[in-house]
């Protein structure tokens, strides 16, 4: 999997970038990781599987949702306290559920 992490400026989205790389290594997981900004996506630069997208930038989301999809990849508003997780699993996890199709409820005949 490619992850885009992304943030206005660069700076908040390489400690995202650098906590999940760490956390896909310790699951020995074949993951490149990559942060940017919101402009990598519409230059089609790094965007990979999943762009991570900074919880300030909450108001851009749909321009990097559109621009993601266009690339075949899925854009996700990290949550604001994503921060916060100090060893990349939750970012991951937000990536791994980008990608993995939402389960289907079938319910049996009666």
């Amino acid at each position: 999997m490619k992850i885009l992490v992304v943030c206005g400026a660069g700076a908040s989205s390489t400690f995202v970038a650098h906590r999940v790389r760490t956390a896909a290594q310790r699951e020995s997981r074949d993951v490149v990781v990559m942060a940017g900004t919101p402009g990598m996506v519409a230059a089609e630069v790094g965007t990979g599987d999943v762009v991570l997208v900074g919880p300030h930038l909450g108001l851009a989301l749909a321009g990097v949702q559109h621009d993601a999809a266009a690339r075949g990849a899925h854009a996700v508003l990290m949550p604001d306290d994503i921060f916060d997780d100090r060893d990349g699993s939750r970012a991951l996890a937000l990536a791994d559920e980008a990608v993995t199709p939402a389960a289907t409820t079938q319910r049996s005949p009666r």
